[in-house]
């Protein structure tokens, strides 16, 4: 485990949240390696989502694929990413570059297991060698349970010309998901990669495309993506089409709001997070396979 695993963004939304007790407990199970366990999860994966900061210091989420095996532990400090990520994706640069900072996190929606990794990274003739920081687990809260069905063309889908505001048809997207995922970084600890859930409509459209706002449900209480952004508030979100496999990546600032007045409006909301758009990137079939939907997370709050 880290020798501080809180760094003081972490800190301050726990003292605010009135978590420091249960996020230290928790925060034991915060490792600097892969375990077996680990290493067998990731081997079963045929994609991660990555998060990093690409060109004009942007921080983005971004798919990477590469089908079951693609991500191997060489051993327990280094994973390789036998992987490219899409022509034109904001990371492209980033991945290129010895010591980029790197939040990965691996996710079976089928088991409902995620898996989080940070480090930092280097390219090899083989791929990404990715150097570990921290390993950890997380619960299987607001994930929905999905299969995938039927293979995607793995050939790469047309790519929009970026916008700085969502679409008409990217909005509705965003309106009807019932997942997304969300990068962070800190200037010392680096990127992390994480995840949201909830009901179709959780995640609000406002401003013309320009704003989005989400609910922050109960987590697991060590607050590491809101930590960060208490720190630095440059964010990346990725939303996936889960039928078409279109993948949506989404750049701005987030602004966390504590006012209980805002936040009493949300069910099951602790706070809320919103995020100013300032870059728009759209790739179609950028995910390995259609999913189909199984079962949502039991306990998703209602959306009114």
């Amino acid at each position: 485990m880290l020798s501080s695993t809180f760094h003081e963004g972490e800190r301050d939304v726990q003292r605010c949240a009135g978590t420091e007790r249960s996020a230290a407990q928790i925060g034991r199970h915060i490792n600097t390696f892969l375990g077996d366990d680990h290493a067998e999860f990731l081997r079963e994966q045929p994609f991660v989502v990555l998060a990093a900061q690409g060109e004009q210091g942007r921080v983005w989420a971004s798919l990477l694929v590469g089908g079951m095996g693609f991500a191997r532990a060489l051993d327990e400090r280094h994973l390789l990413l036998a992987a490219t990520v899409g022509p034109g994706d904001p990371l492209s640069t980033a991945l290129e570059t010895p010591g980029t900072r790197l939040g990965l996190l691996a996710i079976e929606p089928d088991t409902r297991t995620r898996l989080r990794i940070n480090g930092s990274i280097r390219r090899t003739a083989d791929g990404i060698l990715l150097t570990v920081q921290e390993a950890f687990g997380n619960c299987p809260k607001y994930i929905q349970r999905r299969v995938p069905i039927g293979a995607i063309e793995p050939a790469r889908g047309e790519v929009l010309p970026d916008r700085c505001a969502l679409g008409t048809t990217q909005a509705a997207l965003v309106r009807a998901a019932d997942t997304f995922f969300i990068a962070s970084v800190h200037p010392e600890r680096g990127a992390d990669a994480s995840h949201r859930g909830g009901r179709p409509g959780f995640v609000e459209v406002a401003g013309n495309g320009r704003v989005l706002r989400f609910p922050d449900y109960r987590g697991n209480r060590m607050f590491q993506t809101l930590g960060n952004l208490t720190v630095d508030a440059r964010v990346g979100l990725l939303f996936c089409d889960w039928t078409t496999g279109m993948a949506l990546q989404v750049t701005g600032e987030a602004q966390i709001i504590w006012d209980e007045d805002q936040v009493s409006r949300y069910s099951g909301a602790e706070r809320l997070v919103d995020v100013t758009v300032e870059a728009v990137h759209q790739q179609a079939r950028a995910m390995p396979a259609r999913w189909n939907l199984i079962e949502p997370w039991q306990h998703n709050p209602p959306v009114e």
